[in-house]
């Protein structure tokens, strides 16, 4: 799979890495060339010159071949400008955006843009929201059989019960992220654009369950 990622600081490079190490292809966006040199000699992805949300930058990263994207440069404004375009513009779904101001976190939240505020980033939190999730379970009780994943869902499945979800998949909803709040879901909670959901599941289910949430739901 391809991913994008704009900003080559300390985030970005060791985001860069960690996904390269997964075995994915990477392509790295940053105004300053010499922000490259963070990634190492190893590195075998791509890197772009120019400013993240310019459109002609993201084609040149492969943005139109992108499984995920994340804005991880040092300003607020230019990682959710070029987050909202790789969604509208180019319907990447898995997007993340890094905030220095938590209290933006609601409003990008509403938008449909997860966000990761400086205050609480790990590396681990971004890459649940950018590699498929089986990779980077949240949780795995001791005998290694049961985790919980926060999993990525397609828009396909907005206005849908919860419980189709759990159905489907045939895993329990631990609980779920709405605009940075924890939420212990209802028989009747419906899954919201921006939702973060938190599955719990076998460990052999998980990469079935990522197919079933990555596609539109059949019809009714």
């Amino acid at each position: 799979m391809h991913f994008v990622i704009m900003g080559c600081g300390r985030v970005g490079a060791s985001l860069a890495r960690a996904i390269e190490r997964a075995g994915h292809e990477v392509a790295v966006i940053d105004q300053d060339e010499v922000a490259f040199r963070r990634l190492g000699t190893s590195f075998e992805g791509r890197t772009v010159t120019g400013v993240g949300f310019d459109r002609d930058t993201l084609r040149a990263a492969g943005i139109d071949q992108a499984y995920a994207f994340a804005a991880v440069s040092s300003g607020d404004n230019s990682n959710i400008l070029a987050a909202r375009v790789a969604r509208e513009k180019y319907g990447v779904e898995n997007v993340v955006a890094r905030i220095y101001d938590p209290g933006r976190a609601e409003i990008y939240q509403r938008l449909g843009i997860p966000t990761v505020a400086t205050v609480k980033w790990t590396s681990d939190q971004m890459l649940r929201r950018l590699l498929p999730q089986g990779h980077v379970p949240e949780f795995t009780d001791p005998s290694g059989k049961v985790v919980i994943a926060d999993m990525p869902v397609s828009l396909g499945w907005v206005g849908r019960r919860l419980s189709e979800i759990e159905a489907a998949t045939g895993g329990r909803l631990a609980y779920l992220t709405r605009l940075g709040d924890g939420l212990l879901p209802g028989p009747d909670t419906v899954y919201q654009e921006g939702d973060l959901l938190h599955i719990a599941l076998r460990r052999e289910d998980l990469a079935t369950a990522e197919r079933v949430l990555d596609a539109p739901p059949p019809a009714h």
